[in-house]
């Protein structure tokens, strides 16, 4: 029927039946209560054998939905849309058995409608809406009444019955609205955050196509550059100052090819797919001597914090990248020693960068890797942005803070199965 479709994922029906189990056990239990103790303590003669049989078999259906939904990963959109329908068909029949539409009780046809309208498309609300109307029409005319021949009495338990119903109808309406306005709060706060993620990873994808182009038109300029810094370190008559300047020289820009080389692969096909294993400490050492090739004057030292031997790695190019930022703004920060620190467990590796530089702002702290900040002198502002969304990508999570001891402490925690 057109009025079962529902357009919600049914992972979210699943969640939603789930919640659903709980309320029906807490009813069924008070109203099998109120069937038991009504005719002794409250002198209100029941039909106990079939109200009981109804509780009963909703009780048995609850059960079995209560199974499924643990062992169930999703829900058919429809199934909680009977489940209420069968919530109303229950309530309506106990109705049925003492005193129909006169019984106070009978206002707890509008929980089913209350849960329908929170976590149910329109036409669904609707059709329990309207099965809840024509129950309670229907049980105006056809009931079995309650021989209560004392008028004041009868009126005095329809008023305890009516206070009953509506303290159950407000605390569990309320809970379900306060749940389900979390819940719509933490959903619109996954949304924004994807939406933020989207537009790091356009603008990244942007500068990863810069950088191609530029490694490419870069090139011819740094070759021209190493064929006249050879030619000048041939000239006769240069002072040993001279010819230490143009060794340095040369030095570098052969660091900056190689660096063009590695952004040309990394943004084509180059790349291997199958990259050979190395130990966590031998590829942090490793890529700690490459970077002090471009920042000589550079100091840091590496502290090996986990039990030997260190795990088994892949060199992934973006980790490398963030680790090769957080080197550059620890050097940028300050010219003492910088330390790397590298520590393991079965669950994760950590990797920590500490300098001994003024700290992060306060700025940087709150949004540092989800903007991008003003070009400052040492830098054009995005490299955080860089370095945390590659981290993400890897699983992992980039962590900024202050020491009290003085400087800076950025952290990357990844799983064991990175980089």
């Amino acid at each position: 029927m057109s009025f079962l479709t529902c357009d919600n994922p049914t992972i979210e029906h699943l969640a939603n039946l789930r919640r659903l189990i709980p309320i029906r056990w807490l009813a069924l239990a008070g109203l099998a209560l109120l069937v038991l103790i009504s005719p002794g303590l409250l002198n209100i003669p029941l039909t106990q054998v079939p109200m009981l049989s109804i509780l009963a078999v909703t009780g048995l259906i609850n059960g079995i939905t209560d199974w499924r939904a643990r062992h169930a990963e999703s829900a058919p959109p429809y199934e909680l849309f009977s489940h209420l329908l069968i919530d109303v068909s229950a309530l309506s029949a106990l109705c049925f058995f003492s005193g129909g539409a006169t019984n106070p009780l009978i206002s707890l046809l509008l929980l089913p409608v209350a849960i329908a309208a929170l976590t149910l498309p329109v036409r669904c609300v609707a059709a329990i809406g309207v099965t809840a109307m024509g129950a309670y029409s229907l049980l105006m005319l056809y009931f079995i009444p309650l021989p209560i021949n004392d008028a004041s009495r009868a009126t005095q338990l329809h008023l305890i019955g009516m206070w009953l119903t509506f303290v159950v109808s407000a605390l569990m309406i309320a809970w379900l609205v306060v749940r389900m306005t979390g819940l719509i709060r933490e959903r619109d706060a996954e949304l924004a955050a994807t939406r933020e993620q989207a537009l790091r990873d356009e603008r990244i994808l942007a500068i990863g196509t810069l950088a191609a182009g530029a490694a490419h038109e870069l090139g011819t300029p740094l070759g021209t550059m190493a064929l006249l810094a050879g030619e000048l370190a041939n000239e006769p008559g240069l002072s040993a100052a001279v010819q230490d300047d143009l060794a340095l020289m040369r030095q570098q820009i052969q660091v900056c090819k190689g660096i063009i080389t590695q952004l040309s692969h990394r943004a084509g096909a180059d790349r291997l797919e199958n990259p050979p294993l190395q130990a966590l400490d031998r590829w942090v050492d490793t890529l700690r001597q490459q970077w002090h090739a471009s920042r000589p004057l550079a100091a840091s030292y590496l502290n090996v914090r986990g039990q030997l031997p260190a795990p088994q790695v892949i060199s992934d190019p973006r980790l490398e990248q963030a680790l090769l930022n957080l080197l550059n703004n620890a050097a940028n920060a300050s010219n003492e020693a910088i330390n790397i620190s590298l520590d393991w467990n079965p669950s994760g590796i950590v990797i920590e960068v500490h300098d001994r530089g003024p700290g992060f702002t306060a700025n940087v702290l709150e949004r540092g890797g989800d903007v991008s900040f003003p070009p400052h002198a040492q830098g054009s502002g995005i490299g955080l942005v860089l370095t945390r969304s590659a981290i993400v990508q890897l699983g992992g999570r980039l962590t900024l803070s202050n020491l009290g001891n003085g400087g800076a402490l950025a952290r990357i925690d990844l799983p064991q199965a990175s980089p």
